[in-house]
């Protein structure tokens, strides 16, 4: 991932990288993601410091995102952890659960004596496997007991896998990856499969498991509490033997629901979601089939089993609890009773609360990464069940290394700063600036003007351009958009637009300058109004301000009076009523000794900003050089070293004479309107 990053900072020429959690703690990691925006200015990991990372970063807290009205972006969310208690009618479940844990302990630790982890693997997800459901764990056992009577010569060994890359993976990605290979049998297991298979089958046979009836029960009281009869829920399972099993549960129950997995293709997936979207209540994702689904419109998830990894648990969550969402979110964690998820989780989740509103903290993923999480918690679970007795002590320690890495992260993402206060001033400043409305006066009044016709519809507009092209309802504002889902949107992105500005005219001295009328300007004001622009522009840089001035007739420069001409110019449909008699000639040298006088700051701010972009360039680029120079000092060899260094200084010295190019600058004054403004109403 880091090679293609590498590639596309290299060939686009703007970069804009989103993250939840750009640092998780480790330095070198956000070294490797921030120096894609730019090399020069992160050589090495002591260039990360809070002064060099500010103007790179910009941090919004996602509990503290607004809208533009001020209220959250993000709703609330309702987390609730419940028990099903086992009952005498699921006595068998209850033993089958306890006997697959033994099972599991005992094969685990003697797939550690044999040094065979792959095995131990296995039994891990055995566990997972018998929390999920009882169809779960006996198709495996199935699976299981067929390997182990296959020939000898058929058994394989597991080749291994990377840690960190098993971590990523969901427990049925790591099922399917262990019951590919023929994996031999550790001491009596061949019996004791068998004999666990009995007891699942005979588990399948009793009914439905106690789980299952509690999900039942859950669901008619999510439709009481939420108000709503048919009520919308994701259920999550780890394996897609459940999933199949609570397809056939729910829909044999009278419930339209639709499942999701990791082996559906795209266009699949995208049916399931329709449908789910549309007709269908109740959706049963796997890990991997809730990848990259937004499913704003459903606020409800149940977690029928709980992934060991926290951080999956989150993603499931977020498939929901995202930006659209309008209702509160509410996630129902369902745990065995008795069983090793509930004893830990029961204890876990509030010792957990306690650390993450100490340190501010919203969730799990904010201070640790998926590797790290999976490391803690798997070894916390691992533990709880090879020493039941001992499950306090695991618990304490978990939360000891959570609270360890809570500490470190937090120290080390304060290199990016605090995160911005928000107001929703900025955001309705930009919502109600006019300038889509001038782009739509633009386009429209440009393309009557050359040869095209512009209709106004009740929402939009039909444009035919010179060219003969069509645009069917065309509109300009994002609010016409969300009302006409179907409109076109029109902004200077569009090719047409893009056509048109680079095809309006400037004022060339000496044209004739036309006369206009402005009824709601005060009494007396007559004279030229003009629009200028200034830029400064240099190798790689070139800026622009638009400044208007106002000439009255009786020789003043009026630039509170300009700027009401603008807006009033902006706002009223125009007629031309004539053009100036007199030698325009003369009109245009006073403007431009007017606006040699007027547009100084203009042209002060922009070589300011020049120089201080130059400032910033250069200070950067000695970093860097200084960077590189202590890098090839610690080269043991005199010959490379002093090679290098030689090389060094070449480069500097070419990159010193580049900056002294690049700090020469252009100045340019170009006018782009004159006008006579007389007294009177032109506009139709």
């Amino acid at each position: 991932r880091h090679k293609l990053g590498l590639a596309l900072a290299e060939a686009a020429p703007y970069l804009l990288l989103l993250s939840a959690t750009p640092h998780q703690g480790k330095t070198d990691s956000f070294h490797r993601l921030i120096s894609l925006l730019d090399q020069d200015a992160f050589p090495d990991i002591e260039s990360i410091t809070k002064d060099r990372v500010k103007p790179y970063v910009i941090r919004t807290e996602k509990r503290q995102a607004i809208c533009a009205d001020g209220k959250p972006l993000f709703k609330p969310r309702r987390t609730q952890l419940e028990a099903i208690a086992w009952d005498e009618r699921h006595r068998m479940q209850r033993i089958l659960y306890h006997a697959v844990t033994g099972y599991v302990r005992e094969g685990y630790n003697q797939a550690m004596r044999e040094k065979r982890n792959y095995i131990g693997f296995l039994m891990l997800l055995m566990q997972r496997l018998v929390t999920s459901s009882t169809r779960a764990v006996r198709v495996t056992l199935e699976r299981r007991l067929e390997v182990l009577e296959s020939p000898e010569g058929q058994l394989s060994f597991f080749d291994g896998f990377p840690e960190e890359d098993w971590a990523e993976l969901d427990g049925q990605e790591q099922l399917d990856i262990l019951t590919k290979h023929k994996l031999q049998a550790i001491k009596n297991e061949h019996a004791e499969v068998r004999q666990l298979l009995d007891l699942a089958q005979e588990c399948d046979e009793a009914g439905p498991d106690v789980k299952a009836e509690a999900l039942m029960d859950w669901i008619y009281r999510l439709q009481q509490e939420e108000k709503d009869p048919n009520l919308k829920i994701l259920i999550f399972t780890e394996f897609m033997a459940t999933q199949e099993m609570l397809y056939e549960f729910l829909t044999s129950r009278g419930f339209q629901a639709v499942c999701l997995n990791g082996s559906m293709n795209m266009q699949e997936r995208d049916r399931v979601q329709e449908e789910f979207a549309d007709r269908a209540r109740i959706l049963i994702s796997t890990d991997a089939g809730g990848e990259g689904l937004n499913l704003q419109f459903c606020h409800v998830v149940v977690n029928y089993d709980i992934p060991w990894n926290p951080m999956r648990l989150e993603q499931r969550i977020g498939r929901v609890d995202r930006i659209g969402q309008n209702k509160v979110v509410r996630a129902i964690n369902l745990v065995l009773e008795d069983s090793v998820d509930h004893r830990i989780l029961e204890v876990l989740e509030e010792k957990l609360a306690v650390i993450f509103n100490e340190f501010g903290v919203d969730k799990t993923g904010d201070v640790l990464d998926s590797a790290q999480a999976a490391g803690i918690f798997e070894d916390l679970y691992l533990d709880a069940i090879l020493n039941p007795e001992e499950m306090e002590t695991s618990i304490a320690n978990a939360v000891t290394r959570i609270e360890t890495q809570v500490r470190q992260t937090k120290e080390s993402i304060s290199v990016l700063g605090r995160a911005e206060d928000l107001t929703p001033d900025e955001a309705e400043r930009l919502i109600s600036h006019p300038f889509p409305y001038w782009v739509e006066r633009m386009t429209t009044s440009f393309v009557q003007a050359h040869g095209g016709q512009a209709e106004k519809r009740i929402d939009g507009w039909n444009l035919r351009w010179p060219d003969s092209s069509e645009t069917i309802d065309a509109v300009f504002t994002g609010n016409e958009t969300e009302l006409n889902p179907t409109a076109q949107h029109l902004t200077l992105q569009n090719a047409n637009i893009r056509n048109l500005v680079m095809r309006l005219p400037r004022f060339v001295p000496g044209q004739p300058i036309p006369v206009i009328k402005l009824p709601n300007i005060p009494q007396g004001v007559c004279g030229f109004w003009s629009l200028w622009e200034i830029s400064v522009q240099a190798d790689d840089w070139n800026r622009k301000r638009i400044i208007p001035l106002f000439l009255h007739d009786d020789g003043r420069i009026l630039v509170p009076t300009a700027r009401r001409i603008w807006d009033e110019l902006l706002s009223e449909s125009i007629k031309v009523e004539g053009h100036v008699k007199q030698d325009s000639n003369l009109v245009f040298q006073r403007l431009m000794e007017a606006v040699k006088t007027y547009g100084r700051t203009a042209y002060d701010e922009l070589t300011g900003a020049h120089e201080d972009r130059m400032k910033r360039e250069r200070e950067k680029g000695n970093y860097s050089f200084d960077a590189r120079h202590r890098a090839i000092e610690r080269i043991g060899l005199p010959a490379v070293r002093n090679y290098r260094l030689r090389q060094l200084e070449q480069e500097k010295h070419e990159w010193q004479k580049m900056m002294e190019q690049k700090a020469q600058v252009s100045p340019d004054v170009v006018p782009l309107v004159i006008v006579r403004i007389e007294e009177g109403a032109s506009h139709d």
